[in-house]
């Protein structure tokens, strides 16, 4: 199976999601991406499962799925990852 995407971290500030998603970190405002995800607990966000083809990102107690592409087009690239 070929990679589409490597999704080597998430995480969380307020209502945005921060992924390093090939090597560059992009943000995004769960407000506009998803309700479930803004609306769950810090816990839930933290339990996600990237596809092996990091096609897609999944939040198993939430029964959320996002795809990367449709993050990568919403989300803005930052400066930098941060550590």
């Amino acid at each position: 199976m070929s990679l589409v995407h490597e999704v080597s971290r998430i995480r969380f500030e307020g209502r945005h999601m921060f992924m390093v998603i090939d090597g560059k970190e992009y943000g995004v405002d769960l407000s506009v991406v998803s309700s479930v995800l803004l609306n769950a607990s810090a816990e839930a966000r933290n339990q996600y499962e990237v596809s092996p083809s990091g096609y897609g990102i999944h939040w198993p107690e939430l029964d959320e799925d996002l795809s990367v592409e449709g993050l990568l087009r919403l989300g803005n690239a930052c400066e930098s990852p941060t550590g």
